[in-house]
């Protein structure tokens, strides 16, 4: 930013060297002209990136949020709704006083212990902790009744976000986190629901309480208000049809003249009306056949327009006196939910002010279509965070135990003839609010009718296959779209989207653009306390509507300021107040995250606090020259290993996912040997991707080798395979209960037979009948010896009852054919109902093979096409025989100039022991190493400046004619593998409604000729090897025809003929054959009275 401005710039070393003196020096010797010199290079300025992550991580945002709802949102719903009270007695009642959610913890034998993330993974626990209220409440009935007082009443149990507020890990440094079984680098902001990691997307919504003008498909224009409160959430709309203005409102039967609107809420003067618009003539041109319609309806005061309303609205079954209650109904529909944001009590100028704005909102747009508002731009979004969604879902469980506590009281309180005192806080321990929430962060359904919320896959299990796919999934917003739709706008990139959402990041397919992710230093706001901001905004001078005429609302000479959606007054001097709230915000006297914006063309400041706000760091500068000076940069403290970040390349790719991952049990795919690359840009190591390499450093040469690399196949050298490049191994999970049935019978575990037909299976099983770990074991063996008894039901069984019948259930292994595993671990722990878990973690060691797939870090990716022994392989002068060759041919279309800069920079420090930088973009800034500089190294070690080697063949022996571009680049192997994917079958399972073959491996289906490979066989002209496919080896089936009416007939075992359903007759039957699925489309058709008739006779003429 300041770079420009500075001509003179000292070498780089006399920097470091001052900068050194400068924190060394003692106070009297300090530079101080140095110290408040402006850093110079974006080099210098990257400092600030790694403290700015340590402050506010990649998952800030989640935890954030979550402990706004444990700290404050909690509380703001009990204070809502504090009071239980009798409709019986109303002197009966129940008060909470306080909530709060307790650290986790978990309850055995009768005592509170603290309990860990780990130990909930592996037991399939939730790692929850208790919420408490403080509560007062009359015990008793009729004349003994007493005022009692409880403190910690446990209502039900809250699942806690790891790392949050409540977390058992918050705060411990890198030795504790060991103990407990944790990784350092596990950034936190999940939940773990009954064992399973879960995370809550973010939910992109549209904003709520803010103007937005649009034009529908008719092209009229609208202007839309989502007005959201405490109390109530509703749509206004008001929109310009045929040049005249009307209100859409849900309640309403049709739409309203917008002029009856405002003499309902008292307006009555046309004259206030266009004087509160705007003077230009313009303006009142566009309002008058509005102002016309009014009077043609002959509505002049504020009850004849309360009467038309009346008229209009929607009609529901209300018996007694309907005009009183619609009277009534108007009112309170004008005060709470038209434009429900802006509070008002009996006193509705407010919101004629609002009015006002959007119809000059709505003319603007009209007279200029410049004036509409994107939907689509990152400042009309909000983002919806964990937070928010589980206070929803509190407040919905909350209500609804109050709801129901107080019909059991008035039930019991109803009863007269009751022998024991009503007591309301026995109620209270009851389990809704813990199944409510467990069940719907497990299923991921938002289904809360009180909100009009009904959402699935709201909640998905975390992306643990690899470190940053798992990062990438805390960072991912949901649209607010169907994927289906095809909708071109929401998908496109945004200008607005700078630094905030990754541009690269979105899946292809239905659904790309639609889901995003955060960038780096992204961060999304939580909602701040709005009072205290308003009162310091009216002391800075802004003047309340309250008094102001019409004529100066939209006077020329001040600015209307808008606080999050409601107008809070006028300011004369708009630029004055703007850099005044600013001066607070940096000196830390209000929220960091206030947001002020002068908008010149509406004239109007818009300031907001609300949550959900995507928000980037900028650096503060005075004309190009910025404020962060050389005595900043040295207050900085050291790094954070928290700083994370996601990167699409890598979440298929195999290889580290933590440090504890070998005392997980889950399933896993890690590499045996992952390497760090050489090569590597200042964003791997901020996100601590280099502590968890998620591939190997490869010797690469480019070029044509044996034909089996076309189409981006990979030739790879045998004797690296043998010394473990691309091994990897593959952890799968099994696991089985032992469960006690109503009649106290249990299942058990039998010793295994060491003779017999079913020996060989249980051959890993040892003496007590589990696996034992380190025991070798194939497809569908044996790893727990599990038997359940017969009779589950009835009456109850006593301990002595020892002879009952049990039929064997045991745990198979499902792998492989043909591939040896080995038991690497075996677990056993208790569920939450007390049930024995066994848990099997199998370990299967596998090295590449032809088909398995390999990528770069460009987007380049292919499988291995063929293996060569090395002593085939070509080799450099100085005996380096590469780990796999490349075709050249990947290159020129794809256009990955970073692949061969990436060689070169490998090959460059390995060369001279140094690892290199690579980052886009990053050479003038300083931020990578130059290709020039990266030549001059390879020249300086002996090698060709551009990175070619002379090769030899390693069949003639003799040079290569060509030059070979020959290096190190980092390659991923990523997870599909052939194992998993190879699958053929001869005769096997079908499906039992259409006889065909069943679908998929995991079903041993079969493989499908499908409509294009059908075309194909036609085009042929194989009609015999298409009958054969179709039908002889998929669903053949002989049916009875009648001659006579062509339907289905069926085969009379009695008669030992065919008879027809519709004759009743076998005289007229023939048999055919036909595929077992068009038979039952006949049948189908038939049963929708569609009658299908097989004509035989035409074939018989031809």
């Amino acid at each position: 930013m300041g770079v420009a401005l500075d001509s003179s710039v000292d070498p780089p070393g006399n920097d470091k060297q001052r900068f050194t003196n400068a924190r060394q020096a003692p106070q009297s010797a300090i530079d101080m002209e140095f110290l408040a010199a402006p850093i110079k290079s974006a080099k210098d300025k990257f400092a600030l990136v790694p403290e700015f992550l340590k402050v506010r991580g990649l998952v800030k945002q989640h935890l954030d949020s979550f402990n706004y709802f444990v700290n404050t949102g909690i509380k703001k719903i009990v204070r809502a709704n504090n009071r239980i009270e009798s409709e019986i007695d109303p002197t009966i009642y129940l008060e909470f006083k306080d909530i709060y959610v307790d650290k986790a913890s978990v309850m055995s034998m009768g005592k509170t212990d603290d309990i860990s993330p780990n130990t909930c993974r592996l037991s399939d626990m939730t790692y929850a902790a208790p919420i408490k209220v403080d509560i007062v409440y009359i015990r008793g009935s009729h004349d003994r009744k007493e005022k009692v007082e409880r403190k910690g009443v446990t209502i039900g149990r809250m699942p806690i976000m790891l790392q949050s507020c409540c977390c058992t890990l918050l705060g411990k440094n890198e030795a504790e986190l060991a103990k407990l079984g944790e990784c350092p680098l596990d950034p936190g902001g999940y939940f773990i629901i009954k064992g399973n990691e879960k995370v809550l997307l973010m939910q992109e919504q549209l904003s709520k309480n803010r103007i937005i003008i649009d034009m529908d498909k008719k092209g009229n224009f609208n202007a839309s208000v989502t007005s959201s409160s405490e109390r109530i959430k509703s749509k206004t709309v008001i929109q310009m049809e045929n040049q005249r203005i009307y209100l859409i409102l849900n309640q309403f039967a049709k739409k309203i003249p917008i002029m009856v609107v405002m003499k309902a809420l008292g307006m009555t003067s046309d004259q206030e009306v266009v004087q509160m618009v705007g003077r230009d003539p313009r303006y009142g041109a566009l309002l008058m056949p509005s102002l016309e319609d009014c009077a043609k309806e002959g509505i002049y005061t504020q009850e004849q327009a309360l009467d038309y309303l009346e008229s209009k609205l929607k009609r529901f079954n209300f018996s007694g006196s309907s005009s009183e209650k619609d009277s009534a109904r108007v009112m309170k529909l004008l005060r709470d939910v038209f434009l429900a944001n802006v509070m008002c009590q009996n006193d509705f100028r407010p919101k004629c002010v609002y009015v006002a704005v959007m119809l000059r909102r709505i003319m603007d747009a009209v007279l200029n279509k410049d004036a509409m508002d994107d939907k689509d731009y990152v400042g009309n979004k909000r983002i919806e965070l964990s937070g928010q969604l589980i206070s929803l879902l509190f407040e919905d469980l909350f209500k609804t135990m109050i709801t129901d506590i107080k019909k059991i009281g008035d039930n019991i309180l109803s009863k007269r003839s009751r022998s024991s005192a009503f007591d309301f806080a026995q109620q209270l321990t009851s389990d809704r609010i813990t199944n409510g929430l467990e069940r719907t962060l497990s299923t991921g359904n938002f289904n809360i009718k009180r909100f009009k919320m009904d959402s699935k896959g709201m909640s998905q299990v975390l992306f643990r296959l690899s470190y940053i796919g798992c990062l990438g999934h805390m960072t991912r917003v949901k649209p607010q779209f169907e994927k289906t739709r095809k909708v071109s706008g929401p998908r496109a990139l945004q200008p607005s989207q700078w630094g905030m959402l990754c541009p690269c990041d979105t899946p292809e397919g239905e659904q790309c653009g639609l889901v995003k992710n955060l960038s780096l230093m992204a961060h999304v706001t939580t909602d701040e306390e709005e009072g205290p901001l308003m009162s310091l905004c009216k002391c800075l001078g802004i003047e309340g509507l309250e008094i102001l005429s019409a004529e100066e609302v939209h006077s020329p000479y001040s600015f209307l300021v808008f606080f999050n959606g409601n107008i809070l007054g006028k300011h004369k001097k708009p630029h004055h107040f703007a850099n005044a709230l600013r001066k607070l915000r940096r000196a830390g006297k209000i929220g960091e995250f206030v947001s002020v914006f002068v908008n010149e063309k509406q004239r109007s400041v818009y300031i907001a606090s609300d949550g959900g706000r995507v928000c980037r760091p900028l650096v503060i500068a005075d004309k190009g020259v910025p404020r962060v000076k050389e005595h900043h940069m040295q207050e900085l403290k050291d790094g954070s290993p928290r700083n994370t970040y996601q990167c699409a390349m890598g979440k298929q790719a195999m290889g580290n996912i933590a440090y504890n991952q070998l005392q997980r049990m889950d399933m896993l795919y890690l590499l045996v040997y992952p390497q760090r690359p050489l090569l590597t840009t200042k964003t791997i190591e901020l996100v601590g991707f280099d502590k968890l390499g998620a591939g190997q450093n490869a010797t690469v040469a480019v070029m044509s080798y044996s034909g089996y690399d076309i189409e981006d196949a990979i030739v790879m050298n045998k004797a690296s395979l043998d010394r473990g490049f691309g091994r990897c191994i593959l952890m799968k999970k099994f696991s089985g209960t032992l469960q006690k049935y109503e009649n106290d019978a249990r299942d058990r575990i039998a010793r295994p037979y060491r003779d017999g037909t079913d020996a060989g299976r249980m051959r890993a099983l040892d003496n007590d009948g589990l696996a034992a770990p380190g025991e070798i074991i194939r497809n569908n063996d044996i790893l727990m010896n599990k038997q359940v008894p017969q009779v589950t039901r009835g009456p109850q069984i006593s301990p002595s009852q020892l002879n009952i019948p049990y039929g064997n259930a045991p745990v198979s292994y499902k792998g492989p054919h043909g591939e040896s595993c080995v038991v690497d671990k075996v677990t056993l722990s208790s569920d939450k109902h007390n049930n024995l878990c066994s848990k099997f973690l199998i370990r299967h060691t596998r090295r590449p093979e032809v088909g398995d797939k390999f990528s770069s870090r460009h987007g380049q990716k292919g499988v291995c096409g063929t293996i060569v022994q090395q002593e085939d392989f070509p080799f450099s002068e100085r005996g380096i025989c590469p780990d796999l060759i490349m075709n050249p041919h990947g290159f020129p279309s794809r256009m990955t100039v970073g692949k061969m800069i990436e060689l070169l920079g490998s090959k460059a420090g390995v060369s001279c022991g140094r690892f290199h930088y690579g980052s886009a973009f990053g050479e003038p800034s300083g931020h990578a190493d130059k290709v020039e500089d990266i030549s001059e190294t390879l020249v300086r070690m002996g090698f060709s400046y551009d990175g070619k080697d002379l090769i030899y063949s390693g069949i003639t022996g003799c040079p290569l004619q060509a030059y070979i571009f020959m290096g190190p680049i980092y390659y991923q192997k990523l997870k599909h593998m052939v194992l998993d994917k190879m699958h053929a079958r001869g005769s096997g399972p079908r499906v039992s409604l259409t006889r065909q073959p069943t679908e998929g491996k995991a079903r041993n289906g079969g493989l499908r000729v499908g409509e294009m490979e059908r075309d194909c066989l036609i085009a042929y002209g194989a009609s015999m090897l298409l009958y054969e496919r179709l039908m002889l080896s998929s669903d053949p089936f002989e049916v009875h025809v009648c001659k006579e009416c062509g339907l289905l007939g069926y085969y009379s075992h009695k008669l030992k003929t065919g008879i027809c359903s519709s004759c009743k007759t076998g005289d007229k039957m023939y048999t055919a054959k036909m595929p077992y699925a068009c038979k039952l489309l006949i049948q189908e058709l038939q049963s929708m009275n569609i009658v299908p008739r097989i004509k035989p006779e035409e074939l018989e003429k031809e």
